[in-house]
């Protein structure tokens, strides 16, 4: 079955004829579309595969989003799509600006594409978030000593925040779903911290999270591994015993002794809080800052370069990974 939905769509994409430039809309849309795209479906769809074949389908569904982008761009740079009645060739050319991607959307797309090619699907949802969602459901009640650990930024009558990191995604997702899943979500979070080269009061954070029966610390070691060796590399990656509030036990993970993110083991009491069973469910969840990544890629030194809006800065980064 998965199969023939794969020859289907190599047959729809080479036969697709591009003419105008509403069809090269429609093409976008129908095959790579982030929401109902044929391709992004297929993506979705590879959780329920066995995890021998996973990986296989996964390098197939990426060589036919290649090969869309490919035409796509075929297209773009051979097409016209004025209406040959109204176009005068003796007009003036007029020299138009082409943008490019900026460095973090770039970190972002990418990790998209790597947790897809193992089944997770990719959300997003409110920034200003209330207090239980934010601390109280994580294991984080008031007065609780790990509420320090971040200074934020409250909102009226300081029930509602600006969400301190992405887990209360996670929260309001296990509320509304039941196992297994396999969510990530990318976004800003927000921290009442001084501004410098090292910090910054906004930040993008990516929260991914598995939940299932059986799931294991090794599934979770497995996943953290094939994402940072996706991302950097072959290099070498070390878990550090760590803590938060809402994964027990919890880990530090450093790449080539450089610490990158956090992880864990789902807390009972936080499955529990969205009526979970965790004598049945287990899960891990993990967390990392987008600027970090880019920072040791790009051996970036400030992190406030990427708000700054300088186009001699932007101008130096491209879509390939």
């Amino acid at each position: 079955m998965y199969d023939q939905k794969i020859k289907k769509i190599k047959e729809e994409i080479k036969n697709f004829k591009i003419k105008t430039s509403q069809d090269l809309e429609t093409f976008k849309g129908q095959f790579i579309g982030r929401k109902k795209g044929m391709i992004t479906e297929l993506f979705k769809e590879i959780k329920n595969l066995s995890l021998e074949k996973r990986k296989d389908y996964g390098k197939i569904l990426n060589e036919l989003k290649k090969y869309v982008k490919k035409k796509i761009n075929h297209v773009v740079h051979k097409k016209s799509f004025f209406p040959s009645s109204k176009f005068d060739p003796t007009i003036p050319g007029e020299y138009s600006e082409i943008g490019s991607m900026h460095p973090l959307s770039i970190i972002k797309e990418r990790i998209i594409e790597i947790f897809m090619n193992i089944g997770f699907s990719y959300i997003e949802d409110r920034e200003m978030e209330d207090d239980w969602h934010n601390f109280t459901a994580l294991n984080i009640p008031p007065l609780h000593p790990s509420r320090d650990m971040q200074d934020t930024f409250f909102l009226g009558e300081k029930n509602f925040v600006l969400r301190t990191h992405t887990s209360s995604v996670q929260i309001r997702y296990m509320k509304t779903h039941n196992p297994p899943v396999r969510i990530l979500s990318i976004g800003k979070v927000y921290r009442n911290e001084t501004v410098s080269s090292h910090s910054h009061f906004m930040f993008h954070q990516a929260e991914g999270f598995y939940i299932d029966k059986n799931v294991s610390f090794s599934d979770l070691k497995h996943t953290i591994q094939y994402m940072i060796h996706s991302i950097f590399g072959k290099k070498k990656v070390r878990f550090r015993s760590s803590y938060f509030p809402f994964t027990e036990p919890s880990a530090e993970i450093d790449v080539e002794w450089i610490e990158i993110m956090g992880c864990g083991m789902i807390d009972p009491h936080v499955l529990k809080n969205v009526n979970i069973d965790s004598e049945v469910y287990s899960g891990f969840a993990f967390g990392i800052g987008i600027e970090r990544i880019s920072c040791i890629i790009h051996q970036i030194q400030d992190i406030r370069t990427y708000f700054d809006n300088d186009l001699r800065f932007l101008r130096q980064f491209t879509s390939d990974f």
